[in-house]
């Protein structure tokens, strides 16, 4: 059982985790570029497909995301280590990314709602604005999963065996 349950999560972690971290460290960059001022700036702007992609990537695998803690904290039951520092910590670092995630996703929908309405130069430049913290908040995500990960590997600490 614990194969399995180990199997799932790091599939679920691979298949999940890795396109909302590709996808919601790319948005910035797409959205920056459809948010440039157009030549005819009447009407709603076209929003590009790449932009509405990369958000529903981040969005629906957010939500799918949550699997992969779910199966950790079924395989660490298991397994007997739900109290080793490691875990503790991975967890923690686990439910940092989770609210990384969150604010990356809100600030995604604030960012695609300036560009579906009609142009403004003012919701052009507030939308533009939250670009570089995006950025950093999904930098900081992908660093938080990038030390989960480690620490799934190494389990410093750890009797069960590396």
């Amino acid at each position: 059982m614990t194969k399995l349950l180990l199997s799932l999560h790091v599939l679920a972690a691979v298949l999940l985790i890795g396109p909302a971290t590709v996808a919601a460290s790319l948005f910035p960059r797409y959205a920056r570029e459809a948010l440039a001022p157009a030549e005819d700036q009447a009407g709603p702007r076209p929003v590009p497909s790449a932009v509405r992609l990369l958000h529903r990537v981040t969005r629906v695998y957010a939500v799918l995301g949550v699997s992969v803690p779910v199966f950790g904290m079924a395989t660490a039951k298991q397994m007997g280590v739900l109290g080793d520092t490691w875990l503790v910590t991975s967890m923690a670092l686990t439910a940092v990314a989770a609210v990384l995630l969150g604010i990356a996703v809100f600030t995604q929908d604030a960012v695609m709602t300036a560009l579906e309405e009609p142009w403004s130069d003012e919701a052009a430049r507030s939308a533009v604005a939250r670009l570089p913290r995006l950025s950093m908040v999904t930098g900081l995500f992908a660093l938080s999963w990038a030390v989960v990960t480690v620490l799934m590997i190494v389990r410093p600490g750890s009797t069960t065996g590396a």
